[in-house]
C-alpha cells in the first residue's frame, strides 16, 4: 500500500490503481464500522435495554452525519478534479473554503442537537419512563461531542484520499479504533457507565485523531495543504461547493430521516427488533466494505481523469471495478446467507436467544444480495467523481422513500410478514437503486451533462 501519484492515476495500471487506492479505503472503512461494532459488542454484554438505545438513536446521529458530508464530498470531488487538471493552487484554496465550512457546520449542529436530545429521543417513541430513554438520550447527548472532530477526520481523509493517498487516513483512524477498542470496555463496563461510556469512548477516540489530522494538514510538503492565514471566501468556489455538495448534503440526510422514520417501523414491532435490526445492519456494514472502497477508489479515478478530460479512461475504470467487486460480493455473500454461518456471526454481539434468530434471518437475505451494493457503489464514485452528486441524490431518496416504504407497505398489509417486512424492504430498495444507476450509466446520458466545474486553463 502507498500514496498513488497523479501521473498513475492518469496514466498508470487501472487495475493496480484501483487496488492500491481501494485497500487502504477497504480497511479505513472496516475501522470505521469497528466503533460501532465495538460498543454493539459491549453493550450486547450489559443488556437489550442499552444496545437498543443506541440502535435507536443512531439514525439520527448519522443524519447529521449525512448532512455535513456533503461538504466533505465536494471537498474530494472539487480537489481532485482541480489536480487533474493541474490547477494545484485552486486545490489548496479550495481545500481552505471546505475546512472552514465543515467546521462550522460542526459546531452549529453539535450544538443543536446536544440540547434537543430529549425531544428527538420522545419522538422516536422512547418512554420516557423506561430506562432505554435514558440511556438513548444520555448517548446523543454525549456522542454528538465529537462532531468537530469527525469532520476534521473528515476533511484530513477527503484531502488526502483525492491527492491518491488513502493510506495517511487508514492509519489515523487506525488510532482512533486503538484508542476506542481500550476505552469502550474500561468506561462501560469496569466503571459500569453503560451507554454513556460508549459515547464519552467514541469523542476520546476521536478527538485524539483529530488533533493529529489538523497538525498534518498544515504541511506543505503535500501539494494541497491548509493555510487558514490566507482564508479568503472565494464565491466561484463557494459555488462550487454549493453545486457538488449541496445535492449530496440532501440526499445523505434524507436519506437518514427516512431510516429514522424507519426504525420507529422497527421499534413497533419491539425492543428485540430494534436490537436485531442493528446487528444486522452493523454486520452487512462489514459485507459491504469491499465495495465501499471500491466505490471511493472510482470517485478518486473518475474526479482526476475527468479533471484531465481523460473520460474514456474513466469509464474503463468504472467497468474494470463494477465486474471485479460484483463478483466477489456474489460469491462472499452467497457463503455468509447460510444460517449457520450468520447465525454463528449474530452470536458475538448478543446472548438473547430472540435476538440472535431474529438477528441471523436478517444477516442471511442481506448477505444473499449484497452483490447489488457493488453495482450501487461504484456507479455512484463514477457520477460523484464528474461532479454530478444531483443523480446519486435523487436515486438514493427514491430508494427509500419510494422504493423501500413502497415494500414495505406491500409486505406488512399485503402479504402480511410482520418483521421480515423490514428486512425484505431493505433488499429490494437496494436492488431496485442499483439497477437505475446501472441503466443511467448504460444510456450514456452523461456523456450530454455540462461541465459544472470551470477552471482557469482550458481543459480538453
Amino acid at each position: 500500500m502507498k500514496k498513488v501519484s497523479r501521473e498513475e492515476i492518469l496514466n498508470g495500471n487501472l487495475i493496480k490503481t484501483l487496488l492500491i487506492l481501494s485497500v487502504p479505503v477497504i480497511i479505513n472503512s472496516f475501522i470505521q464500522t469497528m466503533y460501532n461494532l465495538t460498543d454493539t459488542y459491549w453493550l450486547g454484554k450489559l443488556g437489550t435495554d442499552q444496545l437498543a438505545a443506541i440502535n435507536l438513536v443512531t439514525p439520527m446521529q448519522n443524519l447529521i452525519i449525512n448532512l455535513g458530508s456533503g461538504i466533505t464530498v465536494a471537498g474530494s470531488v472539487l480537489i481532485s478534479q482541480y489536480l487533474g487538471a493541474k490547477e494545484d493552487k485552486g486545490a489548496r484554496s479550495m481545500a481552505n473554503q471546505i475546512f472552514a465550512c465543515a467546521v462550522m457546520f460542526s459546531l452549529v449542529f453539535m450544538t443543536v442537537c446536544s440540547l434537543a436530545s430529549p425531544l428527538i429521543v420522545r419522538w422516536l417513541g422512547a418512554d420516557p419512563s423506561e430506562d432505554l430513554y435514558r440511556y438513548a438520550k444520555t448517548y446523543l447527548q454525549l456522542v454528538m461531542l465529537d462532531m468537530p472532530f469527525l469532520f476534521t477526520i473528515n476533511m484530513y481523509t477527503s484531502i488526502h484520499q483525492a491527492e491518491g493517498d488513502t493510506l495517511s487516513p487508514m492509519l489515523l483512524n487506525l488510532l482512533g479504533i486503538a484508542i476506542n477498542l481500550v476505552a469502550d470496555p474500561l468506561l462501560m463496563v469496569h466503571f459500569r457507565f453503560g451507554a454513556a461510556g460508549a459515547a464519552i469512548a467514541t469523542v476520546i477516540a476521536k478527538a485524539v485523531p483529530a488533533v493529529v489530522a489538523f497538525i498534518r494538514l498544515h504541511d506543505r510538503k503535500h501539494i494541497v495543504y491548509l493555510d487558514l492565514r490566507k482564508l479568503r471566501f472565494e464565491k466561484e468556489k463557494l459555488k462550487q461547493i454549493v453545486t457538488v455538495g449541496v445535492p449530496s448534503a440532501i440526499g445523505g440526510s434524507v436519506q437518514q430521516l427516512g431510516f429514522l422514520i424507519l426504525s420507529k417501523s422497527v421499534f413497533i414491532y419491539g425492543k428485540d427488533a430494534m436490537a436485531a435490526y442493528g446487528i444486522g445492519n452493523k454486520v452487512n456494514g462489514i459485507i459491504s466494505l469491499p465495495s465501499t472502497g471500491i466505490g471511493s477508489a472510482i470517485a478518486i479515478v473518475v474526479g482526476q481523469n475527468y479533471g484531465a478530460g481523460q473520460m474514456q479512461r474513466a469509464q474503463k475504470a468504472f467497468r474494470f471495478a463494477c465486474t471485479i467487486i460484483v463478483g466477489f460480493l456474489a460469491v462472499g455473500g452467497f457463503i455468509l446467507s447460510r444460517p449457520a454461518i450468520s447465525g454463528s456471526i449474530v452470536r458475538i454481539f448478543s446472548e438473547d436467544e430472540t435476538v440472535i434468530g431474529m438477528a441471523a434471518d436478517y444477516l442471511s437475505i442481506l448477505a444473499l444480495w449484497c452483490f447489488s451494493n457493488g453495482v450501487h457503489d461504484t456507479a455512484n464514485g463514477f457520477f460523484k467523481g464528474m461532479g454530478k452528486t444531483t443523480v446519486p441524490m435523487a436515486v438514493d431518496i427514491s430508494r427509500l422513500w419510494i422504493f423501500r416504504f413502497g415494500t414495505l407497505y406491500f409486505c406488512e398489509y399485503v402479504l402480511h410478514l410482520g418483521v421480515r417486512s423490514i428486512w425484505y424492504a431493505v433488499v429490494v430498495s437496494n436492488g431496485i437503486a442499483a439497477l437505475i444507476l446501472f441503466i443511467l450509466y448504460l444510456s450514456g446520458v452523461w456523456k450530454k451533462w455540462k461541465r459544472s466545474i470551470k477552471y482557469s486553463k482550458k481543459v480538453s
